[in-house]
């Protein structure tokens, strides 16, 4: 396991960002553990997430991108600290773009801010949490409506390696309908790995009933 999975993971628990108990998902799943990017705060959090999803973009993807696009709103502030980190951290000067949830009807009008998209664009979306795939369905047709792009993967926080909206995991499921790519920060096997029994800051976050619990859920909704 490289060694800025390990950290980022301690860094979600200090942050408050990944949490165990009793959740409702977005999918409307209940679950044992939730990420929530929103919870990051202050500057030093949004500048070390940004070092981790550089980290993690120039491990996977290097230079085979031209633009970051974040998907509003938490894939906004995502893709802005991702591309200065690859530049302070990297040396890589990239464009970011993202989108409004509203088109402007004034101005130079349309729905996407920063970089202008234009045709044969390899674009990298970086988002935060794939559960059931939704937002990238959503997000396609925003990219394809702004030039004929190509999208040359997508970066998240957390793989939860769970089932899609068939019998196959929202990543195969992305993967099959787009031809996309995911590349995670860490996966939820990971996370566990790394937290089972090994205390975070004195605290064990992932005990034998929380592991119990997760590993039941993964086998209700993972693949």
């Amino acid at each position: 396991m490289q060694a800025y999975k390990e950290e980022f993971i301690r860094f979600m628990v200090r942050s408050g960002v990944l949490t165990f108990g009793d959740f409702t998902a977005k999918s409307g799943r209940k679950t044992p553990y939730f990420v929530n990017t929103g919870n990051y705060k202050t500057g030093e959090q949004i500048a070390k997430l940004g070092e981790f999803y550089a980290s993690c973009i120039e491990e996977h993807v290097k230079g085979g991108y031209d633009a970051l696009f974040g998907p509003a709103y938490k894939g906004i502030p995502l893709c802005v600290t991702a591309a200065s980190a690859l530049y302070n951290n990297h040396g890589v000067n990239t464009n970011y773009c993202f989108n409004r949830k509203e088109e402007k009807d004034h101005g130079e009008g349309g729905s996407i801010v920063g970089y202008k998209l234009k045709d044969g664009d390899r674009v990298l979306i970086v988002e935060d949490v794939v559960t059931a795939g939704t937002a990238v369905r959503e997000t396609m047709p925003i990219l394809k409506g702004a030039a004929d792009v190509q999208v040359a993967g997508l970066i998240i926080s957390v793989d939860r390696m769970e089932k899609g909206q068939g019998d196959k995991s929202a990543v195969q499921e992305i993967y099959e309908n787009y031809g996309v790519k995911t590349y995670p920060l860490v996966t939820v096997r990971e996370i566990i790995e790394v937290l089972y029994n090994n205390p975070v800051d004195g605290v064990v976050y992932i005990d034998d009933e929380t592991k119990a619990r997760m590993e039941a859920y993964l086998e209700q909704y993972g693949i």
